[in-house]
């Protein structure tokens, strides 16, 4: 009988590796979102491993915002063409051209314009499942996801009318125009994310380490200074030494004063690290609902 026993990531590795196969099996047009954040990044080395020397079965998808960080749409298009992968991209922008979404007044944020976008994508290219890299430590509402997270024909999500998994059994079934999402990593954290980077020797976008920036003083962190939203007269804006902890919309990323040089610096400071992964982001902040809302509209 064999002594060999799988460590802490070799198990996640492998559940996450299963449920890529799933999703090849038991659906016909899957997509892989891929934003080039570290979850996403992840999911790319568990695609690899779960289907090479295959090609990986599906596109990579991606809803762009107009607010990115310039690092992550670069890196984003260079690792998806080293990997020989289709990538899709739909932008936020053409959705506001073409009436699709339609801002709020003052409202600045685009996360919730990212709703259409990928309900629209989804329902250009009939794709009936899309894997993400939402965990479920992040926050309370992804909390609440499943594996396999059914959304019904309008694209929206119900945490009361999901489905049970016994014994790692996932139910794909679906009827015309429902989807599903699928999320790998939902029992990983950011921890584990970090440690797994640093295991497979990962590339990632640069503003995950310490370089300088200017910031600016709003809403109790420190925020870019871009063109999108510049610097109010008697707003506090300082040079300093930050690194992201969270990706997202480049006007409400907090940014987190960091020496992390490497991934052992990263480590160690989630490991010390007080507040959540997702504090330093002002939408979030703005209401605990937010997100759950967002997902119940649509959101991934």
């Amino acid at each position: 009988m064999s002594n060999f026993q799988l460590d802490h990531l070799q198990h996640l590795e492998t559940e996450a590796i299963h449920i890529m196969r799933e999703v090849a099996g038991e659906f016909e047009r899957p997509a892989l979102l891929f934003s080039g954040g570290k979850d996403s990044i992840c999911l790319l080395r568990l695609a690899e491993k779960a289907f090479r020397p295959s090609d990986i079965p599906m596109p990579f998808l991606n809803v762009e915002t107009g607010h990115e960080f310039p690092e992550l749409i670069s890196f984003r298009d260079r690792r998806a063409a080293q990997l020989g992968a289709k990538l899709i991209v739909r932008t936020v922008d053409q959705a506001l051209a073409n009436g699709t979404a339609v801002q709020a007044p003052g409202e600045v944020s685009r996360n919730k314009l990212q709703i259409p976008v990928l309900l629209g994508a989804i329902e250009e290219f009939r794709f009936d499942c899309a894997i993400g890299g939402a965990r479920r430590d992040e926050e309370k509402a992804r909390a609440k996801e499943r594996f396999f997270s059914f959304r019904d024909a309008f694209g929206q999500w119900d945490p009361k009318n999901q489905r049970p998994e016994i014994w790692n059994l996932y139910n794909g079934r679906l009827n015309t125009g429902e989807n599903m999402r699928v999320f790998p990593l939902s029992n990983w954290t950011e921890m584990d994310v970090w440690e797994y980077i640093k295991r497979e020797k990962l590339e990632v976008p640069s503003i995950y380490f310490s370089h300088k920036r200017r910031c600016v003083r709003r809403g109790g962190q420190w925020l870019p200074v871009n063109d999108l939203l510049p610097p109010k007269p008697r707003e506090e804006v300082r040079e300093m030494i930050v690194r992201v902890r969270t990706i997202g919309d480049i006007i409400t990323t907090g940014m987190v004063e960091s020496p992390a040089e490497t991934i052992d610096d990263i480590i160690a400071e989630v490991a010390a690290a007080r507040v959540t992964e997702r504090g330093s982001r002002a939408d979030d902040k703005a209401s605990e609902a937010a997100m759950e809302d967002r997902k119940k509209a649509g959101y991934f």
